[in-house]
């Protein structure tokens, strides 16, 4: 089946979460990748945990229908496989440490006249320039450095995302441009540098807490899963235990919510809850009604009378029920993508009915049959695993 990127071909200097998260959604669309990885250990997201199946969670998630190529790009014998895979290749990405792609000779300017149509998607922490250039840079630090975690947590601590965003946004940033940057190749039929940074990523992600703190104000509070600013907005107990999260937007919804589902319809026309500013101010009372009206119903009675008021809601799902979500199911957005340990699920991405869902790849898996490719012959291909190179 022909999709959006069959014929680019990318290769990737790649490691972690935010380069592989890139290249796969490449992937996704037909690109063939090319993932180099270290001999003998690769990539060491592999080694990141064993949950799936003896496989890392992260590895899974970032890198099916890819390509593992090993190889030494330190090694002598690694300059001319990479020079005969560039000169076929439509984009090269890379992520690894400030100014490794220089001392190999593999950073643009010294690609650029030997490949003009080649595209190059350098991916770090803070950018190729600045006082931070050469900062190391993990998920969690560049959360902190962008002021995401001073907003997130609860009043007496902060917290991280549970999942590994300054990684995601960067990815998808790098997704994107390379996207634009294959548009505007084929109207000039150049390539171009693509430069993308996790802290700017992260800060553009934190455009509306810093225009609430616009000069010198005061940032929004934390506030635990509740909306900062607006209320109610957030999560509520319910008598059976569980936690049901609402959400509501505007006057007309307050009084619906009163009347239908707090079944206290004199609490719409009370003084200190007359606007989201007074709510939100005087939070801490709401809430204690909010919990008392929800304290005699389950969490499905809730929810009933939330939709029957056409007020937001949401349960608040482990990552068991996401796996069960009925939504998904109902949508068909599962798939089986092979592994080395056999077939696992995949969730299609988002908007997407036909990605390219193939398998995992085993560590080197590809190695021999790219260089053959390439025009290695089998004696150098020895010698090149008997030397490490491979």
């Amino acid at each position: 089946m022909s999709r959006p990127l069959f014929g680019i071909t990318v290769v990737s200097l790649e490691q972690a979460i935010a380069a592989p998260f890139c290249t796969r959604q490449l992937a996704d669309l037909g690109a063939r990748v090319i993932k180099i990885e270290r001999p003998g250990a690769g990539d060491f997201a592999r080694a990141y945990d064993s949950r799936v199946r003896g496989m890392s969670s992260h590895f899974v998630w970032t890198n099916r229908a890819k390509e593992s190529l090993t190889l030494d790009v330190k090694h002598d014998s690694a300059a001319p496989v990479m020079e005969a895979l560039l000169a076929r290749a439509d984009v090269l990405v890379q992520n690894l440490a400030p100014g490794a792609t220089a001392r190999l000779g593999l950073d643009y300017a010294s690609l650029r006249e030997r490949f003009p149509r080649l595209i190059v998607c350098d991916i770090s922490g803070y950018g190729s320039d600045g006082p931070y250039r050469d900062k190391k840079a993990y998920d969690l630090l560049v959360q902190s450095e962008s002021g995401f975690v001073s907003v997130t947590g609860t009043a007496d601590e902060m917290a991280k995302a549970g999942a590994s965003v300054a990684d995601i946004a960067a990815g998808m940033y790098a997704y994107s441009n390379i996207l634009a940057a294959l548009i505007e190749r084929g109207q000039t039929g150049r390539g171009k540098q693509i430069d993308i940074s996790m802290l700017e990523a992260m800060v553009e992600w934190m455009g509306f807490p810093m225009y609430y703190a616009f000069d010198g104000a005061a940032p929004p509070p934390r506030a635990g899963a509740a909306h900062a600013t607006i209320y109610p907005y957030g999560p509520f107990p319910t008598g059976d235990g569980k936690t049901v999260m609402l959400g509501l937007q505007n006057e007309r919804e307050w009084a619906v919510f009163c009347d239908t589902v707090l079944a206290q319809p004199e609490l719409a026309r009370h003084p200190d809850y007359a606007s989201n500013s007074l709510r939100n101010a005087n939070r801490a009372a709401l809430r204690e009604h909010i919990i008392a009206a929800f304290a005699g119903l389950t969490a499905e009675q809730v929810i009933a009378r939330l939709d029957a008021a056409r007020i937001a809601n949401a349960r608040v799902n482990t990552m068991a029920d996401v796996w069960t979500h009925p939504q998904l199911a109902a949508r068909q957005r599962w798939r089986q993508v092979d592994t080395p340990v056999g077939a696992v699920p995949a969730l299609l991405p988002p908007g997407a009915a036909d990605a390219r869902m193939d398998a995992i790849p085993a560590l080197g898996q590809h190695t021999d049959a790219i260089l053959r490719e390439l025009g290695v012959d089998a004696s150098t291909i020895a010698s090149m695993r008997d030397a490490g190179a491979i």
